[in-house]
């Protein structure tokens, strides 16, 4: 019993399990609904397809899209302020090169990234994991600065005016749609990875 146990070893703490997935459901709600809202004026030539948006019309997307917003808000804050006074993010996500990024992607295109270890992030899941956080912060004031030009001017300002934070809000949440693909067709890859991210634990590889 007791060698049984030992090959188990915690991977992510119940926090951390919450929180993403509460992150999963808000990121899908305001991708959506921000679909419908891009689609009532856009911004290129082009369009989403109805059926990949949610909100039925522009009035009903925002009011998806501003609650999504505020579970995220408020989900974000714990999560950040967890990894920052627990020491997770310095433990989990540093120390942090392009060096060692640039080879844990090649490595991960080539299909030879090593997983043995799932309790150690590799230097590619923590720039991922960096991109999103970061992701998540412009997403926030760009999208401020959309909702309310002339009362956050300042905010505004800084995105170079309305249209511009349209494009910055816009190009940032492709990003993220981006980076969010690679992580799910990553857990396709790596199958094992999926169920540590709902139990907190992973057997260790003999």
């Amino acid at each position: 019993m007791e060698a049984a146990q030992a090959q188990w070893v915690k991977v992510h703490p119940l926090i951390v399990r919450v929180t993403h997935w509460i992150n999963a459901f808000g990121i899908l709600i305001m991708v959506a609904s921000g679909w419908r809202i891009y689609n009532a004026s856009p911004l290129f030539p082009f369009r989403i397809p109805n059926e990949l948006t949610l909100g039925g019309w522009l009035a009903g997307a925002l009011q998806w899209h501003f609650a999504a917003m505020w579970l995220l808000v408020i989900n974000g804050i714990a999560y950040v302020t967890y990894g920052i006074v627990s020491g997770h993010f310095r433990r989990k996500f540093f120390p942090l090169t392009p060096a060692t990024v640039f080879h844990d992607v090649l490595g991960a295109l080539r299909g030879k990234l090593a997983h043995d270890d799932l309790s150690v992030y590799n230097a590619a899941q923590r720039a991922a994991y960096l991109a999103i956080i970061v992701c998540a912060v412009v997403l926030v004031f760009s999208g401020l600065a959309i909702w309310k030009p002339v009362q956050l001017q300042e905010i505004t300002a800084i995105f170079g005016g309305y249209e511009s934070a349209r494009v910055v809000h816009f190009l940032t949440m492709a990003l993220l749609v981006l980076i969010v693909v690679v992580h799910i067709a990553m857990v396709i890859l790596v199958p094992r990875t999926f169920p540590t991210m709902i139990t907190g634990r992973a057997r260790r590889a003999s």
